[in-house]
């Protein structure tokens, strides 16, 4: 049993990378055979996950499905795998989103549509090992290797004229926020003489050796998360990138960041941890109310989902660094739900952009007069983003509220009116795009969703429904693991 569930992590993170090695196999001009074996091996990628999870024991902390190869053994450098209860849902949550991904540009990529699917399949395989690598010095390679495919897919592939400058910022924005990463990982590595994080869990620094290495791991993990005020390249490059794009950017990009503190800042830097946590909760406020207090006055429906991000990611780190179970726990179960649901708000705007080419809302009133359905799974989709009860968001949030309310009462009234102006947005949001007047001056014709859109957007649904009646599936597997970061803290 203990070979064949070895195998399956070593499978799931491998069969991405035959899939491009296929790809190259088949023609470029056969546009729909390349669209179908992309879509088998994510489905593939998906399916072996779906066996992880499975077959994951959620009684113990410790790593899972561990496997190690020799690398470099006379420096000490080992590449070595494995799932914790943590990891667990965010390669879930990637191999589950690329599949969407795949389905959403059907139809709407024409140009170097061989190299588009390439480009996802190498991100997927990159991000799977982001999740499941116990190395920092990996970790940190893959961290940034992410940057190449999602620079192209923006840069190439985006949809309007300043793409190119979006992915530069993109790039070269969150690449410098690293650099001081790299040169902490060298420290721990001349200290300590390894960069595996078996060993690193159980070292000790000293506390202006912790501050120092704290601040320089938080320089990387704010840009990507993203904290204000190291925010401004999300909005830019989420409204040029193509659907996808936005959908993977937002759905698991933005969840580094928060993974990164929860792998290495809490457990490496306990007391520095501790000591920047006011920093942390003051960040994290103005990012909740300055960034739905911008939501407001925006006019691009992508750039209105992609400021609310800012806004939930704010929540994310308060919850991180509540530092008890209640906190933990709802941040990592947010971040799950901002991936569907982020990821189905702008599935969403993708489909009115792939009808009738404008992100524009002036254009947009009376939907629900003439696409139904779509407003339907609008309405919903609102809804769960502004925590409605029943819907994944919910459970996320109250966690968090729950465990910032033993911190301090204040920052979690705070909290509070940022969630209140959340629902501001997304509710005239919905009532600007679907209530109204239809204006047929702009736009005269008019489709609901397809069987494809319909089929892409309904396991979305099905997940925020699940997470929020049922949370207990998610919360039992990722309790054993969060305990023992709590722990490794005292």
């Amino acid at each position: 049993m203990v070979i064949e569930t070895l195998n399956f992590l070593v499978i799931t993170s491998l069969t991405p990378l035959i899939g491009i090695f296929l790809l190259f196999l088949v023609p470029s001009s056969n546009e729909l055979l390349c669209r179908k074996l992309s879509l088998w091996i994510s489905c593939l990628t998906l399916l072996f996950s779906l066996f992880l999870w499975i077959q994951f024991d959620a009684g113990t902390s410790f790593f899972q499905f561990n496997s190690t190869f020799f690398w470099f053994p006379y420096l000490n450098f080992y590449y070595s795998i494995g799932l914790d209860g943590i990891s667990l849902f965010f390669i879930l949550l990637t191999t589950f989103l690329v599949t969407i991904c795949i389905l959403t540009s059907w139809n709407s990529v024409q140009v170097n549509l061989k190299d588009y699917l390439v480009c996802f399949l190498i991100l997927e395989f990159l991000l799977i090992q982001v999740f499941c690598v116990l190395d920092i010095f990996l970790f940190y390679i893959y961290f940034e290797s992410v940057l190449i495919p999602m620079f192209l897919i923006i840069g190439v592939w985006g949809s309007r004229e300043r793409k190119v400058r979006a992915a530069y910022q993109f790039f070269l924005y969150t690449l410098v926020g690293s650099l001081l990463m790299l040169l902490a990982i060298l420290v721990v590595y001349f200290q300590i003489g390894s960069t595996d994080l078996h060993i690193l869990r159980y070292s000790k620094f000293s506390e202006f050796k912790q501050i120092v290495l704290w601040i320089s791991f938080f320089a990387s993990f704010s840009v990507k998360i993203p904290m204000i005020p190291f925010h401004i390249w999300l909005p830019e490059a989420h409204a040029e990138a193509p659907t996808a794009g936005s959908v993977i950017l937002a759905g698991i990009l933005l969840k580094m960041g928060g993974y990164g503190f929860l792998r290495f800042s809490l457990p490496m830097f306990p007391w520095a941890s501790i000591f920047f946590t006011p920093l942390i909760f003051a960040l994290s406020l103005i990012a909740i109310i300055y960034a739905s207090l911008t939501t407001l006055r925006q006019i691009d429906l992508k750039k209105i989902i992609a400021y609310s991000s800012v806004s939930h990611m704010g929540f994310v780190t308060i919850g991180i660094f509540s530092l008890n179970i209640q906190g933990l726990e709802g941040s990592i179960l947010l971040m799950l739900s901002h991936g569907i649901i982020s990821s189905a708000l702008f599935l969403s705007v993708g489909i009115l952009y792939d009808r009738y080419s404008t992100r524009l809302i002036k254009y947009y009133t009376g939907l629900v007069q003439v696409m139904p359905i779509f407003s339907a799974f609008f309405l919903f989709f609102t809804f769960s983003n502004i925590g409605f009860p029943g819907t994944s968001s919910f459970i996320g949030e109250i966690l968090v509220i729950l465990g910032s309310f033993q911190v301090s009462m204040v920052l979690t009234f705070f909290s509070c009116i940022g969630m209140i102006i959340g629902a501001a947005y997304s509710i005239w949001l919905f009532n600007r795009i679907n209530f109204g007047s239809l204006k047929l001056n702009y736009i005269n014709l008019y489709q609901d969703v397809s069987r494809r859109e319909f089929f892409m957007l309904l396991p979305l649904i099905v997940l925020a429904i699940w997470m929020g009646v049922y949370p207990s599936s998610f919360l039992n597997d990722m309790h054993c693991s969060s305990l023992s970061l709590l722990e490794s803290l005292r």
